[in-house]
């Protein structure tokens, strides 16, 4: 299955406990069809002490949140939009924002 969400794409969080944060795509996971954005979904995490660091404690960790709960934000319209996609003259596919018709820059 292929996502329209890809690496360092600006998205927006619509489903869950921080709906309406944005931030940037960190890495997608399209085998659990999860993304790990950055600033999002801060979580806890219990750690023990080992060898490499000798205290142990409590960690916040960002973790991965589903791809259905996260739409792309287009910095044009400053909306969020569903992406399309366009084939070019030269045969190329690109994304584009449907709400204002301009092209999502790769970066």
């Amino acid at each position: 299955m292929g996502f329209l969400i890809k690496k360092n794409d600006f998205v927006v969080v619509t489903k869950g406990k921080d709906v309406g944060k944005k931030g940037r795509v960190i890495k997608v996971f399209p085998d659990k069809s999860r993304v790990l954005i950055e600033g999002v979904n801060f979580v806890k995490k219990a750690t023990r002490p080992k060898k490499i660091d000798r205290q142990g404690g409590i960690q916040t960790i960002e973790k991965p949140i589903s791809i259905s709960n996260v739409q792309l934000f287009c910095m044009k319209c400053s909306r969020r939009t569903r992406p399309g996609i366009r084939i070019m003259e030269d045969g190329t596919k690109v994304r584009y924002c449907k709400k204002c018709g301009e092209m999502v820059e790769e970066k």
